[in-house]
């Protein structure tokens, strides 16, 4: 499958995708500069979140709409100015995806209702993501499927049945490039609770491509994925964590993006094939290895030794399994020591 005119798959190198969310802090300049500092990291994608605090939730300050989780990043904030100081501007969303495109970058969101859909579509966006807290929201994923674009779906929370019925919805909708995304809803995530393990067994239930929303610290977490198929990595980014913002906590800045990048690269590159023997580099190599050669200067006839015979480098005579079987026997012609021991140099 294709996203823009990026190949996804186990076949191509990973993916990479720089989720802005709320990090822009408000500031169009900001999350400009952002889009400029992904392209830089060497991502092939950013994206974005498209919903504002109405379409999200109600302004209530009580009860369930009130965040009160001492472990929570957003401890004490109600739900509707979470979203109001999370959400990116409609308006933004045209600048946003043209610097992008000015940078070779490509930039796509997170709908979160119809209307972010409709308001995605008229700005021709590659791609759609359904976030994992709406992988529930069959009707949404069936919206976004029905475009015809390429979806990908946080696997965040969803029972195995719950992920059956996204998977089912989108397919029926009429999606036909999908890429499963493992995720786990902390934020932020430990590599503990990332279980990457899941990701093959993903692949082969739902025949689709698989990857990983990781929301933990540092590349460790994403490295693994690489290593277990996956052909898709997001993370969320900033400029610097030090700056704040919703999300700042669990984000990668520039050099480390950066860094994920060349290492999910060599990660995927370093898959390869199963095989055995020496590589094509590693032939000039075998000359390294021990093998059986004469360590004194013998006359014809003389009885090879403990003392006359051992296993060395370089690696041109005799391999040392056969030390043991040539102990007592006798040479058929003159050996000088440095000579690899050889079947004909044996008497008859």
């Amino acid at each position: 499958m294709k996203i823009g005119h990026h190949a996804i798959g186990t076949g191509h190198k990973p993916f990479i995708i720089a989720e802005m969310s709320g990090n822009h802090n408000q500031s169009l300049a900001r999350a400009l500069e952002i889009v400029e500092a992904a392209a830089n990291s060497g991502v092939q994608a950013i994206k974005l979140q498209t919903y504002t605090a109405d379409s999200m939730t109600l302004e209530l300050g009580e009860g369930a709409f009130l965040i009160d989780d001492q472990q929570s990043l957003w401890q004490g904030r109600n739900l509707y100015q979470l979203y109001k100081l999370a959400y990116t501007p409609w308006e933004w969303h045209a600048p946003l995806m043209e610097r992008a495109r000015q940078l070779g970058l490509l930039c796509f969101s997170t709908p979160f209702d119809d209307s972010a859909v409709d308001f995605l579509e008229s700005l021709e966006v590659p791609a759609y993501k359904i976030a994992s807290f709406e992988n529930v929201h069959l009707p949404l994923i069936r919206k976004a499927a029905a475009t015809g674009k390429p979806l990908l779906i946080s696997s965040g929370m969803a029972s195995l049945a719950e992920l059956d019925d996204a998977v089912r919805t989108a397919r029926e909708a009429g999606c036909r490039e999908l890429v499963l995304l493992k995720c786990t809803s902390s934020y932020p995530s430990t590599p503990q609770n990332t279980n990457v393990a899941t990701i093959p067994h993903m692949r082969a239930l739902f025949d689709c491509e698989i990857g990983l929303s990781d929301h933990t610290m540092g590349i460790g977490a994403a490295l693994a994925a690489v290593a277990l198929g996956a052909s898709v990595i997001e993370k969320h980014f900033t400029l610097r964590r030090a700056d704040g913002g919703v999300d700042s906590a669990f984000s990668l800045e520039p050099q480390e993006m950066a860094a994920l990048v060349v290492e999910a690269e060599r990660a995927w590159q370093s898959l390869g094939k199963i095989t055995y023997g020496p590589g094509e580099l590693e032939k000039k190599s075998l000359a390294f290895r021990r093998s059986v050669y004469i360590a004194e200067d013998l006359k014809a006839g003389a009885v090879l030794t403990s003392e006359n015979l051992r296993c060395v480098r370089p690696g041109f005579g005799l391999p040392p399994k056969y030390y043991a079987l040539l102990l007592g026997r006798r040479i058929n012609r003159d050996a000088p020591k440095g000579t690899p021991m050889s079947w004909d140099l044996l008497g008859s």
